[in-house]
């Protein structure tokens, strides 16, 4: 969604999504290593706001890392929150990634390149283990999530036009149907439904969740 006055965060709780969660068993390195090596069978969510940019043929390319870093206390995601001064997603919690350059050679390589020049994380720190399918956005993306797994020790060093703040949550929680609140509301291109998964001070909304949605459902798969 382009910058605006909206505000997700005083959108009702409709309702939640409310699947079980996903085993600690399966929150490893190890098994989410084999998970993608031999994907299962299983269907993408097509979220409302999907649904209405895939009529449009000509997205923009672009990737986005889902980091899974590897801690003692268990696997974490690692997430941004926006500046509010950017076009696309002002303010909002995101994956680090953007839109494809003419000299990437691959969704994986644009979304190394991106994640390096966002948050400082040098890629061989990274180990890619799959993608997840493309997402698309209101605003005219084509989004490929690469999935990867992180290891300690490195260094972080956002960059400050794009990035306020670098954090992580817990794998668990966003693997649990019990926390994706979904809510409802009006927007300038009508009416559409999306999924909402706030932890502690981040309010994790909109592609973000939905891409996140996605990683729940082939996890349970």
């Amino acid at each position: 969604m382009t910058k605006s006055l909206f505000d997700p965060q005083i959108i009702p709780v409709e309702s939640l999504a409310g699947e079980a969660a996903v085993t600690s068993g399966q929150l490893t390195a190890d098994w989410l290593r084999v998970r993608f090596a031999k994907p299962p069978e299983w269907l993408p969510e097509r979220t409302d706001e999907q649904l209405m940019r895939e009529k449009d043929m000509s997205p923009t390319p672009a990737s986005v890392l889902l980091p899974i870093v590897v801690r003692e206390q268990g696997l974490t995601l690692l997430l941004t929150q926006r500046t509010e001064h950017l076009t696309d997603h002002a303010g909002q919690v995101s994956f680090p990634g953007g839109q494809m350059e003419a000299g990437d050679t691959s969704a994986i390589e644009t979304a190394l390149r991106e994640t390096e020049e966002e948050v400082g994380l040098d890629r061989r720190h990274v180990e890619v283990i799959g993608t997840l399918p493309d997402y698309f956005t209101a605003t005219g993306y084509r989004i490929t999530p690469v999935v990867a797994i992180v290891h300690p020790p490195f260094e972080l060093c956002a960059d400050p036009f794009e990035v306020a703040e670098i954090f992580e949550v817990p794998l668990a929680f966003l693997m649990d149907g019990m926390n994706h609140q979904r809510r409802t509301a009006d927007f300038p291109d009508g009416r559409r439904t999306f999924y909402a998964m706030p932890y502690d001070r981040f309010f994790i909304w909109g592609a973000t969740a939905g891409m996140l949605r996605n990683l729940f459902h082939f996890l349970r798969a």
